[in-house]
């Protein structure tokens, strides 16, 4: 039900983004200390500003009131996915290739579920791809259960 949704707020956010030339870089319904959250990130060349998402924020507000996908009571967030924006479509990965990134694994791979390393990119049987201390590591997946932008200061 949870990506079913996801998915319809796309389709329904991607009418309003397309035409501004602003990317979705992630739609998420989720509940958070008993209230439900739909948060949608946007982004363009240059950067999102706050007029940006108060823009989009309102146009898909009243497309929500009349379409109602959503049957319980949410919250409607929609910003910049921020410095260290996550990577989760393929076409992140190719973006980003020679950044650093910080990975976040489900379960412990030589006893450790997070690195940082530098962003290869996606390998023919789509695992990512890091150069951590010079070596190069795979991850599965399946296996990653988040993969972002490194903020370095």
């Amino acid at each position: 039900m949870k990506k079913s949704i996801e998915a319809t707020i796309e389709e329904m956010v991607a009418k309003i983004t397309d035409p501004l030339n602003f990317e979705i870089v992630d739609v998420e319904y989720v509940k958070e200390a008993g209230e439900y959250y739909l948060r949608v990130y946007i982004d363009k060349d240059g950067g999102i500003a706050l007029s940006d998402c108060e823009s989009v924020s309102r146009q898909l507000s009243e497309v929500l009131d009349v379409k109602d996908p959503i049957k319980d009571n949410y919250f409607l967030e929609v910003s910049s996915p921020g410095l260290d924006r996550p990577l989760k479509k393929d076409k992140d990965f190719v973006r980003y290739q020679g950044r650093d990134v910080e990975i976040k694994l489900y379960k412990p791979m030589d006893g450790c579920k997070q690195f940082e390393g530098e962003l290869v990119g996606l390998t023919e049987e789509n695992n990512i791809k890091l150069i951590i201390d010079g070596n190069e590591v795979e991850f599965g997946k399946k296996e990653v259960a988040l993969v972002r932008l490194a903020i370095k200061f």
